[in-house]
């Protein structure tokens, strides 16, 4: 027969296991909050986008200053009230504009030249891909910004011109490394970058965003790209031998007078 201080261990120890098992029950189970974080994020993201899309229409349709951020709300489908959980105001929607047209691709673009596994002419082409991908996804918003340039208060309309003027600094640095290199004609790199971004940019004029060949576009668009610029290794559009030559080393001494700043003409 037990004894009594037997007894009394085997319920302490039967209590003691008993408290564990409440203590880690709650652990078996996920807070209520983490099933619905992720919903949460996403729903917010597509709310967001909704109103990007919706003040994209209003603001080509009715101009920046014609529209109201209630008539935005409106036709997204949220009360004026409801919309202040995603945007403040008008400008900063003119700013998400701003930085994913065109800061966005000039930080995506340093990245690519900042790349030690890629030559000039892959790097020229990568960088001319995702240019052509971005309008390919998005004229509209592209189309609207160029058309609110005017309209960007100060601050905004200066952080919109430096991501421009960085975009085409990063083109010219490539066709100038390619030409370094030997890959690239010794063309002049700025117009030549000006001459590939403009060639890209015009896709938010003419490409449908839901058309079925929008890699095609993409893919030959950053093969003329590279072609503009690139060694013309086989066959030539002049007929003879002489003439050919003839214009290499003109491209070349112009390269070369560009290279030393040039002389006086006269």
């Amino acid at each position: 027969m037990p004894s009594a201080r037997s007894s009394r261990q085997v319920d302490g120890r039967a209590r003691s296991q008993s408290g564990k098992q409440r203590d880690a029950a709650p652990d078996a189970e996920p807070a209520p909050h983490a099933a619905t974080a992720k919903p949460s994020t996403i729903r917010r993201e597509l709310v967001e986008q909704r109103i990007m899309e919706v003040a994209t229409e209003l603001f080509a349709e009715r101009g920046f200053a014609a529209t109201s951020l209630g008539d935005i709300a409106e036709a997204a489908g949220l009360t004026r009230p409801a919309i202040y959980h995603y945007v403040a105001n008008k400008d900063e929607l003119l700013a998400r504009l701003v930085h994913e047209k065109t800061e966005e691709p000039a930080i995506l673009l340093r990245l690519i030249n900042e790349r030690t596994d890629l030559g000039p002419t892959e790097k020229l082409r990568t960088m001319a891909t995702e240019i052509a991908r971005g309008q390919t996804q998005s004229p509209a918003r592209f189309r609207l910004l160029v058309r609110s340039e005017a309209e960007l208060p100060e601050q905004l309309s200066e952080v919109y011109q430096q991501s421009r003027r960085n975009v085409l600094q990063e083109f010219v640095r490539v066709i100038d490394d390619g030409i370094a290199s030997g890959v690239f004609r010794p063309v002049d790199p700025r117009i030549a970058a000006l001459g590939v971004i403009g060639m890209l940019n015009w896709i938010a004029w003419w490409h449908h965003p839901s058309a079925s060949d929008s890699d095609r576009v993409i893919e030959q668009l950053a093969d003329m790209a590279v072609q503009s610029v690139l060694h013309e290794r086989d066959g030539t559009h002049y007929d003879s031998g002489p003439l050919r030559a003839i214009a290499a080393l003109r491209n070349n001494l112009d390269y070369l007078e560009r290279q030393f700043g040039g002389g006086s003409k006269g």
